[in-house]
């Protein structure tokens, strides 16, 4: 993947990573822990979680920590206990990635009647962030890296603030999957508009942000979702790239020099890249910090 830099490894750091236990977040651990870096695994299911831990830890070098934390990332309650439980176990933290992802077809809410896709895609990066982010700054130098997406693209009208709960946005006439492609985009464009605006507001702290679009890539995203979405996603496998090249842009974000003098910034294929338009909206992305802050109370 990537050649090491001298003056930044992540060999000795604690990572922490959500959505680690298949597809591109488990290709990004392997990766990682086969570095040197110690890994904290956010995972819904205890007993696939433990099982993802014992083939990290058979690749860690140097006999590398990998932890297993437990959290549903729909409730924010979960995400709240498993905060307290990463601040309980580990003194330190140096890298936050945000991976875990969602789409529904169908709408439906969360415990906390949050609209899922979103809850999941947006405010679980969101909340679980902001209560991490005052041991991240004892770090001296921390990072948050988070799965975005060029979907983020099918957002063209920006963040609906006036449909946040989507239910016009699921009621599209259009195609059965046409309005949960446009709400995926939707959250997708606001892990890019959060990156920038966390990055800003932590300016100064040591913390530097940053996203990435991991590309088309071919893992079992979306297969719960009824016949059309696994169609879907059985034709698109064609065009797609293996979870470990979906993941070298997410390493390469953690293990190299790029953050420690950039933050706040959209990646592809290990170099910056400019959003859309409505990505660099710097009004709304200030308006959707505001908006996100209170729906997690």
């Amino acid at each position: 993947m990537h050649t090491r830099d001298e003056s930044w490894t992540v060999e000795g750091k604690y990572v922490m990573i959500t959505g680690a236990t298949s597809g591109i977040g488990l290709a990004a651990a392997k990766e990682l822990v086969s570095r040197g870096a110690n890994l904290g695994i956010v995972a819904r299911n205890q007993t696939k979680a433990n099982k993802v831990a014992a083939e990290l830890r058979a690749l860690a070098k140097h006999e590398a920590t990998v932890d297993v934390f437990i959290a549903d990332m729909a409730s924010q309650a979960s995400i709240r206990e498993v905060a307290t439980d990463i601040l309980n176990r580990w003194s330190r933290l140096d890298i936050l990635i945000n991976n875990a992802g969602a789409m529904y077809v169908t709408r439906k809410l969360s415990i906390d009647g949050i609209e899922m896709t979103w809850a999941v895609n947006h405010l679980a990066p969101y909340l679980l962030t902001t209560l991490l982010a005052d041991r991240m700054k004892e770090s001296g130098h921390a990072r948050v890296i988070t799965t975005a997406s060029h979907g983020h693209k099918m957002a063209k009208r920006g963040i609906r603030f006036d449909d946040l709960s989507a239910e016009k946005l699921y009621s599209f006439p259009q195609n059965v999957m046409g309005g949960a492609n446009l709400r995926y985009g939707e959250t997708k464009l606001a892990n890019i508009m959060f990156t920038a605006e966390v990055g800003k507001r932590l300016e100064g702290s040591g913390i530097s942000t940053a996203c990435y679009d991991p590309g088309l890539v071919s893992t079992n995203f979306n297969q719960d979702n009824g016949w059309l979405a696994r169609l879907t996603m059985s034709v698109m496998k064609r065009f797609s790239r293996t979870a470990e090249k979906g993941a070298e842009t997410l390493v390469w974000l953690a293990d190299s020099d790029e953050m420690t003098s950039a933050t706040g910034l959209y990646y592809k294929d290990k170099q910056s890249v400019v959003p859309s338009e409505q990505a660099r909206d710097e009004k709304a992305a200030e308006r959707l910090w505001e908006v996100s802050a209170a729906q997690i109370g």
